[in-house]
């Protein structure tokens, strides 16, 4: 059977998380759930010592045990990254039943969801999917846009962005031309050129402008 996944970017602020597992692979899904303020809980009887680590500073609660059915049933997404198939199938049933979003790592038809390769500049987010099919060519592609979009620079691009956007929508609310023609002006700007040799106060002048027909 083939999967086929939508792209879609949700909100994991305060959402209860459970990761069943302590290894590498749970590390990996912990360490992406961290970046998004996500709520996590990890079971496992043995975990790597960063989970530890994470555990001892309060970024996580951890409870060292084995995985109790059907306790997956009280939160509210679920990563099982367990090696154990036994354990991570009755995983997957707790959260079907349940209706709980769920990934078994690296088992496509135990997954609800699956995590893409993501490459972050600022509030832009890119995100590079296999469809779980091939994802060390996602990883390669992602790799290949973190050389394309250099941090520093697109950084401040996106932030310039997301400043433009308020200032065109508080000049222009009900009119979508020049809304378009604002944005047009603003994607046609040398921002390689603008970010190395403009001063902030500078491109904020330009900013304003650009909104003026």
């Amino acid at each position: 059977m083939s999967y086929s996944y939508m792209p879609v970017s949700i909100s994991m602020q305060g959402r209860k998380c459970l990761v069943v597992g302590g290894g590498r692979v749970a590390l990996r899904k912990i360490d992406t759930l961290l970046n998004y303020e996500a709520e996590i809980t990890v079971i496992a009887p043995e975990v790597d010592d960063k989970i530890d680590f994470y555990a001892e500073r309060g970024f996580l609660k951890l409870e060292k045990r084995l995985y109790k059915s059907p306790e997956a049933a009280l939160f509210d997404l679920v990563i099982s990254a367990g090696d154990d198939n036994e354990l991570n199938r009755q995983v997957y049933d707790d959260c079907k039943g349940a209706g709980i979003p769920v990934n078994v790592v690296d088992n496509p038809p135990l997954c609800d969801f699956i995590f893409p390769a993501v490459l972050r500049r600022g509030c832009i987010s890119v995100a590079v999917s296999s469809d779980g099919k091939a994802p060390f060519l996602s990883g390669h592609l992602r790799f290949i846009l973190e050389n394309m979009f250099e941090e520093k620079r697109w950084n401040k691009i996106a932030e310039y962005a997301a400043q433009f956007r308020k200032k065109v929508q508080n000049r222009w609310p009900d009119d979508s031309e020049k809304k378009t023609g604002c944005y047009s002006r603003f994607l046609d700007a040398d921002w390689k050129v603008l970010i190395k040799e403009k001063k902030e106060d500078e491109i904020e002048k330009m900013l304003n402008e650009m909104t003026e027909f």
